[in-house]
């Protein structure tokens, strides 16, 4: 029988990215220093995000595990079979193959790179206990450092460069919102409404990005009960007049993850849900002015609650205020210490990139109810915050179909 390799390299292919290689550097360099500094000699990243932060490469598992491991000196992608040269052409520095005639062929790829016995940096939040097991096995590593918290730290500042792929991601989600409103009719299907958003978000990324990967890019768009979630997928229930409607868009562009919500009525709004939902405006306007560099996630927090207590309406607030952007999905990382919650002390810096977004669900049965929530993006700057979201928000646009 043919030996077969455990591992081995297949680039092929032009080396394509959404990010200079300089950016990239700069990313390793900053994660180098961290790792200096807790004594890590290797660490072995195995969550989309990170993987994708530190590369580009942002994998597909089909139940697979993919890596990047990082020392001094290299960066190297672990990669299935399966994708051939896919992942090498979608990478920034090495790439290896690992097959899949032996089981666990992808940790033997790992120690080629990191060797046995060294200090590992992995991701606490991340790896599995399964994986974990294996990798002492395999790596036997001299001691073991969570590099979780300090690679979140590090994506929550952006380069310009992300954030003018930020930007983009943006005016992408705006143009998804303009092409939803068109779309709204009495009798209209919610989904029916959401694919005419998706495919005008999808065309506009082909449009701005001709070389990037087309993948994930989604709308949630809720009407009347469906509205009390922020999250609830979309259905096929048709529109009524006089329906609450949320607009979601969410361009996906190369792991970076961008956002519109604008809360809307079919053809007319009674008065008891034009009070609540100018109150949740108020609120997003005075959130967005607390944005700026020294205000922290808890103090922007308690200031915005003060806002809706005085008014009767905090009991009805069902989760933080915003959170941070950049490599992030529905169903892969996001930077937790960047969320505007009682419990998160993060101090704002220029370079960050932060959402406003208030929400406000009142229970069936009571006047106004449904789910009320407006978001706009903002770039933390030197004096204050740029609002990068263009799509008006309230009744004065938003009273469609």
């Amino acid at each position: 029988m043919t030996n077969r390799p455990e591992f081995y390299r297949f680039h092929q292919g032009q080396r394509v990215l959404p990010f200079a290689a300089e950016d990239y550097d700069a990313r390793l360099s900053g994660l180098r220093a961290s790792m200096a500094a807790e004594g890590v000699e290797a660490c072995v990243f195995t969550s989309m995000h990170a993987i994708a932060y530190y590369s580009g490469f942002l994998y597909c598992s089909f139940g697979r595990p993919y890596g990047l491991v990082v020392t001094a000196t290299d960066s190297v992608t672990i990669s299935a079979g399966i994708d051939a040269g896919q992942p090498w052409r979608r990478c920034h520095g090495d790439n290896i193959t690992y097959t899949d005639w032996a089981r666990d062929n992808y940790w033997r790829a790992i120690l080629s790179v990191t060797g046995s016995g060294r200090v590992i940096g992995y991701e606490g939040d991340h790896l599995t206990l399964v994986q974990s097991q294996k990798l002492d096995t395999f790596l036997a590593p001299a001691r073991r450092v969570d590099m979780a918290p300090a690679t979140m730290r590090q994506r929550m500042r952006k380069s310009p460069a992300e954030i003018a792929l930020i930007r983009a991601g943006a005016n992408t989600a705006d143009v998804g919102g303009y092409a939803i409103r068109e779309a709204i009719a009495v009798g209209a299907r919610e989904i029916d409404v959401a694919m005419a958003g998706r495919d005008a978000m999808e065309r506009e990324i082909a449009r701005r990005f001709p070389d990037a990967e087309y993948r994930d890019t989604w709308v949630w768009f809720q009407s009347g009960i469906n509205t009390d979630g922020a999250h609830n997928p979309v259905t096929a229930r048709r529109l009524q007049v006089g329906d609450i409607l949320s607009l979601n868009t969410f361009p996906m562009i190369s792991g970076y993850y961008t956002a519109l919500e604008r809360t809307l009525f079919v053809r007319e709004v009674d008065d008891a849900s034009l009070a609540i939902w100018q109150a949740n405006v108020a609120a997003h306007e005075y959130g967005m002015s607390l944005l700026k560099p020294g205000a922290s996630c808890a103090q922007v927090t308690a200031q915005i609650n003060g806002f809706f207590a005085a008014r009767d309406l905090l009991q009805y607030r069902t989760f933080g205020y915003g959170h941070s952007f950049g490599v992030l999905s529905h169903y892969y990382g996001r930077e937790a210490g960047l969320e505007l919650r009682e419990d998160i002390d993060t101090v704002l810096e220029p370079g960050m990139v932060i959402s406003m977004e208030p929400m406000l669900t009142i229970p069936e049965g009571q006047p106004g109810a449904g789910g009320y929530r407006e978001h706009d993006i903002l770039v933390i700057t030197e004096n204050g915050a740029e609002n990068i979201t263009a799509y008006p928000y309230g009744p004065g646009f938003n009273v469609v179909g």
